[in-house]
């Protein structure tokens, strides 16, 4: 794909999945994940300009993109964001990396945020994009923020209906849950966009996308819940981005819920919907480098 010039293009076995993978530039690993409903695709504005100063690696979540898509039950069992933080702990040391720093967004830092407890010698430091803590979101959910993110309650409604519904018209259901936020479709690079539309459509990927929400709604809840018990917090230092036009932005007050569950956050909102990396990439690529290069030292 021309979006990612420079970068090489590899498919990943992870054990019971296999993961689409890019890999380039060089310096310390950074690995960067992607959201709903994308692939690692909406990384090219920000990846190449990273990876000036750093080797990194993007990857589509299993169920997303060109990675494996496993079947999917009743409660997600197949996409738990263990399982899917897991991945990609494999997927770095595949790459020689067994620490690195992270950066992702929505899904992804979902993914990322789990890994971080699971994995916490694994991960430097990390950036999340435009989420508060799940457990968080599902226990404070408002009318206003279930209107804004309508698509948690569908996507985990009883098979098959959300996906039969996905599989009529994919390229619509991309373009509906894209469009419909604050900067409309205008901000996404066609070539993006035909990305996020032709993943969307390949088989396996609607059983994929109500996996991982019908997994956070549930089993991932319950690991959260042992978590806040238990008093286990993210120990490495964390920067949170979030849109200033956004749901989670106009329904959470995200610093706060993140330094309930962390010990070194801070974060500001930029001046954008819920895309970030796509609707204001300079920025974005300017607070990630920033952030890390003020936590080198340490780690």
């Amino acid at each position: 794909m021309s979006l990612f010039e420079g970068f090489t293009a590899r498919q990943v076995n992870v054990g019971e999945v296999t993961l689409q993978a890019r890999i380039g530039g060089s310096g310390p690993p950074l690995l960067l994940l992607h959201g709903h409903p994308q692939t690692h695709a909406m990384w090219h504005h920000v990846a190449p300009a990273l990876a000036r100063h750093y080797t990194v690696v993007l990857a589509d979540l299993r169920g997303y993109g060109d990675s494996s898509k496993p079947e999917g039950d009743a409660d997600g069992t197949a996409y738990t964001k263990r399982l899917m933080a897991a991945d990609m702990v494999q997927l770095m040391q595949h790459f020689g990396f067994a620490r690195f720093r992270l950066a992702a967004h929505d899904r992804g830092a979902r993914v990322a945020h789990r890994l971080a407890l699971d994995h916490p010698d694994q991960v430097q430091a990390m950036v999340l994009l435009d989420i508060a803590p799940t457990l968080d979101m599902y226990s404070q959910a408002s009318e206003r923020f279930a209107r804004a993110y309508w698509h948690w309650f569908f996507l985990i409604q009883p098979a098959p209906l959300p996906e039969r519904l996905i599989q009529a018209d994919p390229a619509a259901y991309v373009r509906e849950v894209m469009g419909r936020r604050h900067a409309g479709l205008s901000v996404f690079a066609p070539e993006a966009l035909a990305e996020y539309e032709r993943c969307a459509a390949l088989p396996g990927t609607a059983t994929g996308i109500c996996g991982d929400y019908r997994a956070s709604a549930g089993l991932d809840l319950a690991l959260d819940r042992q978590d806040r018990a238990e008093g286990r917090q993210l120990t490495m230092p964390l920067h949170v981005l979030w849109g200033a036009h956004g749901a989670v932005h106009r329904c959470f007050d995200v610093l706060t819920l993140w330094r309930n569950v962390a010990g070194c956050v801070s974060g500001r909102p930029l001046d954008c919907g819920h895309y970030l990396a796509e609707e204001r990439p300079t920025e974005v690529t300017a607070a990630i480098l920033d952030f890390f290069a003020g936590h080198r030292a340490q780690h």
